[in-house]
């Protein structure tokens, strides 16, 4: 069990792990993390609005790095530390032509943007519905109106 990190035998200590499940949670642990941290650059990546607008241009063609640029009216600079974040987080691709650097739009991470928020959507829509029934079954008149209160 040579090269493991360091705390899994603190865990597998404390939960009494044998050899074989000490290796199971530690690839379980692995497996999660690399998953995590490619969906954290992705967020990231898409917190900043600058970035997102810059993803918003390239929805429709690929741009050469100078013309995108020129659409924001920050530095030239700033555009391409943007663009290396969103590089790094493999949602645009860069392929040169000459002395031209074009990016395109990598849609595939974005899948699991969407995969993650499918839960809020779901949660989001029962809580509503529940709403509507709510407020259609009368229940609202019976309450009754809402008092402001006084100071």
């Amino acid at each position: 069990m040579e090269g493991f990190p360091v705390i899994l035998p603190y865990i597998a200590a404390d939960f009494c792990l044998d050899k074989h499940t000490y290796v199971a949670v530690w690839l379980r642990i692995m497996r999660h993390r690399s998953v995590t941290h490619a969906a954290e650059g992705v967020f990231h990546a898409l917190a900043d609005p600058t970035r997102r607008a810059v993803l918003d241009l390239l929805r429709s063609e690929s741009l050469p790095a100078g013309q995108i640029a020129r659409s924001f009216p920050t530095s030239r600079p700033a555009i391409s530390k943007h663009l290396r974040l969103l590089r790094l987080a493999n949602l645009v691709r860069e392929h040169r032509s000459g002395r031209h650097r074009f990016y395109h739009l990598n849609p595939k991470p974005l899948k699991a943007v969407d995969q993650w928020l499918e839960q809020y959507r779901v949660f989001w829509s029962t809580k509503l519905a529940d709403l509507k029934t709510f407020v259609e079954s009368g229940h609202v008149e019976k309450v009754g109106p809402v008092r402001k209160k006084t100071k």
